[in-house]
């Protein structure tokens, strides 16, 4: 259903992704935007439905309308929802997709040693 929010699938260990949630949270005026750590149950219940189990460590997931995006095509998906300075990097969406989920993969596979990684999760307050 259109009404149905979109689900946002992130690792709830990382602090990368802990900040995107946040600037999602900050960025979400009209609350399109449900937030689900992948470690959490509806979390691995989603993955297992769309069949993402194996890729959902390495890719932030949007679920939106019954379709799923992964890796950049996710975020891009995400920042056209967003408002203020977040909403440009929508315009990641020039460049090959090869180009933007190889720059994508290589952080994802860095995430915890450039920007660490805590032991739980917490979800932000709106």
């Amino acid at each position: 259903m259109p009404s149905e929010k979109a689900v946002v699938i992130f690792d709830g260990a990382c602090n990368l992704c802990d900040g995107a949630v946040c600037v999602i949270t900050r960025h979400d005026p009209n609350s399109v935007f449900e937030l689900v750590a992948l470690q959490s149950m509806q979390g691995r219940a989603l993955l297992s439905q769309f069949k993402l189990t194996d890729v959902a460590m390495d890719s932030v997931i949007l679920i939106k309308q019954g379709q799923y995006y992964l890796r950049s095509d996710a975020i891009i998906e995400i920042a056209k929802s967003l408002s203020g300075a977040p909403r440009l990097v929508k315009y990641v969406a020039f460049f090959p997709r090869v180009l933007r989920n190889a720059t994508y993969n290589f952080i994802a596979k860095h995430r915890y040693r450039l920007f660490g990684q805590k032991a739980i999760c917490q979800l932000p307050k709106k």
